[in-house]
């Protein structure tokens, strides 16, 4: 028995120095992010149908985590969370009602100034850092050239990419995406307005009506205003925020989407070999597999998917060249590596051909629903060799959250003492000295609404999960909001639990058996305990700046980047004219 302690002690040690050792010489920092990609459409989670090699060879010499939860279930709040290891509402990168994600770069809202990223400790620690891709925190605050929420003001020496996110108004041959059932009230507005002074004017011709013909011009000129004062934005979103920037500059307005994904591969393969004398962070923030779905020829009509499916193989081979870059530079040893996605898959997504979005595997639920599973577990996939042991599976409850302090202490910084971190270091986990996740209690938010919350119970094993709101599905019986884009957090969409219901995740992952004081003896103590836990947690809460305000997500013309002379911006790939 002593001889066994000895060995096991000694393997423990050896482990722990060997993860030391390799900390110590600062590995290189490879962080990619799919965007609305459900966790079930990967093969190593479960999917047998679509074609994910190279995503499932980064599990098979890495460690694989089974209940990796996303911080909200949205682009802009889950992204702004994952960049600073604190729930979105501490940025003020929520919202209360209305707007839940960023609209425009020609808006005043983003990540705030005050606001530390994993880059900017990285960058003081003398790391290189770089963004590719998509950023969507905002881009200017007061002026053109402010550049306040962009990456380079956020600890990145480097970004080449989309400083908003795809939308279907990218692609000329997609129905409008971006607020477009205001667009819808003002065109019908406008018509209104128009087909009422036509006919005042006919009534003039005719001598039906005794009004001065300047009034008539009057109102016909208030008309044209309001058409014009609105149209110069909506009638330009593609313009305005489909566009490519490399650090400051807009290199190509509007962005031609055939060629974005290639161009993306090119920046970030480029960017590996400039830096391989290292060390260096970068965040490979894919456009894919958000609608509309842009894939290129090779890989049109070649999975059993339909056009989504296309998109995620696509995705997948270019996680693979880059993982290439890495190997080929010799980096492999050397680069702590990581895969995720946002948030889940988008369930409403669908057009005349059928399913647009992802699939969220056994759980139930998708995008934009903070409390169901299926729009915040997403992927969790970390690769080191030699330090991290390869084929591992965690199935502890962790958060995107947490990669801010792991990559903050692999990095040889310190997180920030002077605000709440909600994130836990991933650190002993991976290492293999501690045997649960440092997060007890996770709180999970849609909106500014706490939707749900979970309590890992350690002691037993057990995965209590309770919901205070749920999204009311339509029609009826669907799994879904159909007919939005994704369901609302508060107001007559959704149901208040009063009592909440409560689930036990470990024996029912999908969440279809609430239980009741009946079927689980410990029912009131469990809601007992975790509304002890939410008490705790709503006293760490302090009002900051919303950034999702009316104010903040209008779009205004003097915060618009731009490629040439406003408003006629226009240019190809690195700036030159175009005059189409």
């Amino acid at each position: 028995m002593d001889s066994w302690w000895v060995l096991l002690c000694l393997s423990l040690l050896l482990r722990t120095s060997g993860f030391q050792a390799a900390n110590a010489s600062k590995p290189n920092i490879l962080l990619i992010m799919a965007d609305d990609l459900g966790i079930g459409d990967l093969g190593c989670y479960g999917n047998n149908t679509l074609r994910t090699p190279n995503i499932d060879r980064l599990a098979e010499e890495g460690v694989r985590f089974t209940q990796h939860l996303a911080a909200a279930p949205l682009c802009t709040p889950s992204r702004s969370s994952f960049l600073t290891g604190r729930h979105s509402f501490r940025s003020g990168m929520e919202a209360h009602d209305g707007y839940r994600a960023l609209q425009w770069n020609g808006g005043s809202g983003g990540l705030p100034e005050n606001e530390t990223t994993f880059a900017r400790i990285l960058q003081q620690q003398g790391y290189a850092t770089g963004l590719i891709g998509k950023w969507h925190q905002g881009v200017n605050c007061e002026s053109r050239t402010d550049h306040c929420h962009h990456p380079l003001n956020h600890g990145f020496d480097y970004f080449y990419g989309m400083p908003f996110t795809l939308v279907n108004d990218c692609d000329p041959g997609r129905p409008p995406e971006v607020d477009a059932s205001t667009r819808a009230r003002l065109w019908f507005y406008t018509q209104v307005a128009a087909l009422g002074v036509l006919t005042v004017a006919l009534g003039k011709i005719c001598g039906l009506i005794s009004v001065p013909w300047k009034a008539v011009l009057g109102a016909a000129s208030l008309v044209f205003l309001f058409f014009v004062s609105w149209y110069a934005s909506f009638g330009f979103v593609r313009r305005w925020n489909c566009i490519l920037m490399r650090n400051h500059d807009v290199t190509e307005q509007p962005m031609v989407l055939e060629r974005t994904a290639r161009l993306m591969l090119q920046e970030a393969v480029s960017y590996i070999e400039r830096n391989k004398h290292g060390p260096f962070l970068l965040f490979v923030s894919l456009l894919h597999v958000h609608i509309p779905l842009v894939t290129t020829k090779q890989f049109l009509g070649k999975s059993q998917h339909g056009l989504y499916g296309d998109n995620v193989e696509e995705m997948d081979w270019l996680v693979g060249e880059i993982l290439q870059a890495i190997e080929e530079n010799g980096l492999k040893n050397t680069t702590f590596a990581y895969f995720t996605s946002d948030h889940g898959g988008h369930l409403e997504a669908r057009d005349e051909r059928g399913q647009l979005g992802g699939w969220n595997g056994v759980f139930r639920g998708g995008k934009g629903m903070g409390g169901w599973e299926g729009g915040i577990r997403v992927p969790g996939i970390f690769r080191w060799p030699g330090v991290l042991p390869a084929g591992r599976v965690i199935h502890e409850p962790t958060s995107l959250m947490d990669v801010f302090p792991t990559v903050v202490e692999l990095g040889g910084g310190h997180v920030p003492q002077d605000r709440v971190i909600d994130g836990r270091s991933l650190v002993p986990l991976l290492q293999g000295t501690a045997e649960h996740s440092a997060h007890e209690f996770l709180f999970h938010y849609c909106g500014k609404y706490l939707h749900a919350a979970r309590w890992h119970e350690k002691d037993s094993g057990r995965l209590w999960k309770v919901h205070y709101m749920t999204p009311r599905f339509h029609p009826k019986g669907a799994g879904a909001c159909h007919g939005q884009g994704v369901c609302p957090c508060s107001g007559d969409g959704v149901t208040q639990h009063s009592p909440p219901l409560l689930f036990d995740l470990s024996r029912d992952p999908s969440e279809t058996r609430p239980l009741s004081p009946g079927s689980e003896p410990r029912y009131h103590a469990v809601l007992a305990r975790v509304h002890e836990a939410l008490e705790q947690h709503r006293r760490t809460l302090s009002p900051v700046p919303p950034q999702f305000s009316l104010g903040n997500i209008v779009w205004k013309p003097w915060l618009q980047p731009c490629c040439g002379t406003f408003p006629l911006c226009a240019c190809t790939q690195d700036g030159d004219p175009n005059e189409a």
